[in-house]
Parts: C-alpha cells; sequence; structure tokens
C-alpha cells in the first residue's frame, strides 16, 4: 500500500513538472484548435435553432412558465432570457469535454508517451500490445460513447445539488481511467502485461482517474458567473477547452510515469519468479 502511495505521487510531481516543457505546450494547441473548431461549427450552425427549440419546450410546462413569469414580476428578467441559452451551453459542454479527451488520447497521449520514455525509460522494451492506430481508436471512441450515455442518463440526478458535484466527474474519471490506462501502455506492454497490470493496480488507476476527473470538472467553475456567461460565451467556451486539455495533458503524464513504472516493475519481478520457480523443479 505505502508502495502505491508512493509511486502515485512520485508520478504526480513528475506530471506537473513535465507540463512546463515546451513540447508539452506546443501539442497542447493541436486538441484545442480542434475542439474549439468544432464548438464554432456547433453554435454556427445549430446555435438559434437549439435555444428557440428549448424555449419553446420551456413556454410550454406550465410550471416552468409561472416560475419564469414570477421571475419577470421580480425584476429578474434577464434571467428567463438567459434560461434557454444556458441550457444548450450546459448540454453542449460535456460533449465538448468528451471530444476534447478523445482528440488528447489519440494526438497527444502517444506523443507524450514517448517522450516520458525516451527521458526515463530508456531501457524498456516496446512489445506493441495495443499499439494499432485501429485498436485505440476503437477503444477510444466505444468508452467516450459509453461516457456521453452515462452523462445523458445522469443528467436528470444533476439537479440534485451533491450529485452534480459528484457523478459527472466519476463518469470523466472512470472514461480517463480506462482510455489512458489502455493508450500508454499500448506500446510498451503485451497485452498480457497490459491486462495484468490493469488488473493489479486497477484501484490506483482509477483512482487517478477520479483526481483527473475532479480536476476537469474545475474549468466548469468559469461558468458561474451566470446570465454573464451567456454573453462571453464564445470566450468562456476557448478557455474552458484550453483548461480541460491542459488537464487531460497532466493526466496522461500522469498515467504513463505510474504506468510505465509499474511495467518496469512487473517486468522485474517475472525473471526472479521463473529463476525461483526453476530451483525448485531443480530440488524436486
Amino acid at each position: 500500500m505505502v508502495n502505491t502511495v508512493g509511486r502515485v505521487l512520485d508520478a504526480f510531481w513528475r506530471a506537473a513538472a513535465y507540463c512546463l516543457h515546451p513540447r508539452v505546450i506546443a501539442l497542447s494547441l493541436v486538441p484545442l484548435l480542434l475542439t474549439a473548431a468544432l464548438a464554432w461549427g456547433l453554435g454556427y450552425f445549430f446555435w438559434e435553432s437549439a435555444v428557440d427549440s428549448v424555449r419553446a419546450t420551456l413556454d410550454s410546462w406550465k410550471l416552468i412558465d409561472s416560475l419564469l413569469g414570477w421571475l419577470s414580476f421580480v425584476g429578474a428578467s434577464d434571467f428567463r432570457a438567459a434560461l434557454a441559452p444556458m441550457i444548450v451551453l450546459a448540454l453542449a459542454l460535456p460533449v465538448l469535454v468528451v471530444f476534447s479527451l478523445f482528440v488528447v488520447a489519440l494526438l497527444m497521449t502517444p506523443a507524450l508517451v514517448r517522450l516520458v520514455a525516451a527521458r526515463r525509460f530508456r531501457a524498456l522494451e516496446k512489445k506493441q500490445g495495443g499499439s494499432a492506430w485501429w485498436k485505440s481508436l476503437g477503444w477510444s471512441v466505444w468508452h467516450c460513447f459509453l461516457a456521453c450515455v452515462l452523462l445523458l442518463l445522469s443528467m436528470p440526478f444533476w439537479l440534485i445539488p451533491p450529485l452534480v458535484l459528484i457523478l459527472p466527474p466519476l463518469i470523466c474519471g472512470w472514461l480517463g481511467y480506462r482510455i489512458f490506462a489502455f493508450d500508454v501502455l499500448a506500446e510498451h506492454a503485451s497485452v498480457e502485461e497490459r491486462q495484468q497490470l490493469m488488473k493489479e493496480h486497477r484501484a490506483p488507476l482509477l483512482g487517478l482517474g477520479v483526481i483527473t476527473g475532479y480536476l476537469g470538472a474545475a474549468p466548469a467553475a468559469i461558468w458561474a458567473l451566470s446570465v454573464m456567461a451567456v454573453v462571453l460565451a464564445p470566450l468562456l467556451i476557448l478557455v474552458s477547452v484550453w483548461l480541460y486539455v491542459l488537464v487531460f495533458a497532466f493526466s496522461t503524464l500522469w498515467f504513463t510515469h505510474y504506468s510505465l513504472s509499474a511495467l518496469a516493475e512487473l517486468r522485474a519481478r517475472v525473471p526472479a519468479a521463473v529463476v525461483v520457480d526453476m530451483a525448485e523443479e531443480a530440488v524436486q
């Protein structure tokens, strides 16, 4: 247990230091540009129709319409006008977050793993257990789809104050754990080694995912500007996406340092176990 905690903390500080590397900063610009382009495209083609649809739905609900009418009566008409756009933004942001995670896993993770391996694990053999691009793509697409479904199904529970602070980070944390652990080990570990490591280290790896999931929830705090968030939405989306990309880059580095260290330790154990088995057979 102590060894696991020590490895987690060691990987944490190493990942934080690597985030200041110029190459890491440069690599973060690619997912930022792609996600920003997606956000702009969705806004350009679907913003007005989505807002009108949400507003019509709200007006059709008697209880909501009465509440909004009361808010207008007490002088909070700005909130009534901004409610529909705020709901659209709340629905669009998780999609952008999952997409940015997908882009980071697809484009940044291989480069970051190579960077860490070249600087710290040069002697670690590459067994190519899952390095085919289509394997990584399929794994990422499938788990991103599952995460989107879970986020969609959990949205009604976000109305319960404690759960909105628990469910999205947990889902994003599970997604990060499944994607990053696979991609980090894809090139260096064999299939058997990857499966063994993900089984033996499931708890710490899931813990890394949940912690980074909560770190990923931090950029959402910039949307706490209420009505002003709608006015500043283009800028806030860009800033949010960049922060999410940096968090996911840090997550990748954290998983990389932890997983490759665990892989090196696993391979160091295996020869010793083989020697012990051979000695026992010789005695018999």
